[in-house]
């Protein structure tokens, strides 16, 4: 009951968008900026990111030891969307020089934290898996 129930509630968020794109989509940037958009993200997402994702995953999955393989993974997927998400304002795309208030904080500095936070829990991962192997 609970997918039926989350599977009604996208698909009704996917239509009221679709209305909203076919209403008010000319606006922002017309129906071919917006399929642009979308043709640019699944080449990104298929083409860089999840290719770079697996390929850095199988190499790092044949060297890491058993316990470690599925955090490594888990920590692979978790981190590579959130750097794609990143890029725009690590590169500081969109900074003004007459608004300063765009873009005014260490970016690069909450990304390290993100990603230093991620490989802490891969670490504490496969050391509790290495244990719980042990026993």
């Amino acid at each position: 009951m609970t997918r039926i129930v989350i599977g009604a509630v996208g698909v009704a968020l996917a239509a009221y968008g679709g209305w909203l794109l076919l209403t008010r989509g000319h606006d922002l940037l017309g129906l071919d900026g917006v399929v642009a958009w979308l043709a640019a993200g699944v080449v990104l997402h298929d083409g860089v990111l999840a290719v770079l994702t697996i390929v850095l995953a199988g190499v790092a999955l044949r060297l890491a030891p058993t316990a470690a393989r599925a955090p490594l993974a888990v920590g692979f997927v978790v981190l590579g969307p959130l750097t794609l998400l990143a890029v725009p304002v690590l590169g500081r795309f969109g900074a003004r020089a007459d608004n300063p208030t765009l873009l005014d904080r260490d970016y690069t500095a909450g990304w390290l934290a993100l990603a230093g936070l991620t490989a802490l829990a891969v670490v504490v991962a496969s050391l509790v898996r290495s244990r719980r192997r042990g026993r």
